[in-house]
């Protein structure tokens, strides 16, 4: 059973963001403030969770919370800062957003990068343990994952409407095939490297 709070008598926002081991597209982050007495049977880590629930969840998610809102950093901002850094910067962008008062937050994960003054925990496999964290992994990934579809209509070769930018075999033998566009992070290691024979 997902708790509700870390702390009484605050007013916890639940940070999470998802495609950070993506080939390609943005990593994007999610900010949720729930009512205390939110529950909701499916409501789960979104990995947890079926890609139809996942859709269910965030209409219920966005019409019963307080606040949410969401953060994005391009492949090119991530090429440029580092994966680690862009989640950082997604996550400070959806709190920027928040327009309700917030005491504390609550972050997926064991590392955060101090958001203002403003204290935090961070909580390994959190969005397995409170519900507003759950609720932020869920936009963020439904977020995220609209992207995707929308980017494959225009690289339909890349079956980013399946795997939306993870680096699958088909995926990788997109890139193999094809080379990489315009969407790609050139940051990461795209194909793993060749096996090489002794002669």
């Amino acid at each position: 059973m997902l708790k509700s709070h870390f702390q009484k008598n605050k007013i916890e926002v639940g940070c999470d963001e998802a495609g950070r081991g993506c080939l390609a597209g943005p990593v994007v982050a999610a900010a949720v403030i729930l009512p205390k007495d939110f529950k909701h049977p499916l409501l789960n880590d979104s990995k947890q969770v079926s890609e139809k629930k996942r859709v269910q969840l965030r209409s219920v998610i966005e019409e019963h919370a307080i606040a949410y809102a969401i953060g994005i950093v391009s492949h090119l901002e991530i090429d440029e800062l580092n994966i680690l850094n862009a989640s950082f910067l997604a996550m400070h962008r959806a709190l920027d957003k928040i327009n309700t008062k917030f005491d504390s937050i609550l972050v997926d994960g064991n590392r955060f990068k101090q958001y203002y003054k403003t204290q935090h925990h961070c909580i390994i496999k959190g969005d397995a343990k409170y519900l507003n964290i759950a609720a932020a992994s869920i936009l963020a990934k439904t977020h995220r994952d609209a992207i995707m579809l929308k980017l494959d209509q225009d690289f339909p070769q890349y079956y980013w409407k399946k795997n939306k930018g993870y680096p699958t075999k088909k995926h990788r033998d997109a890139i193999r095939e094809i080379g990489t566009n315009v969407n790609h992070r050139m940051s990461f290691k795209l194909l793993p490297d060749q096996l090489k024979l002794d002669i």
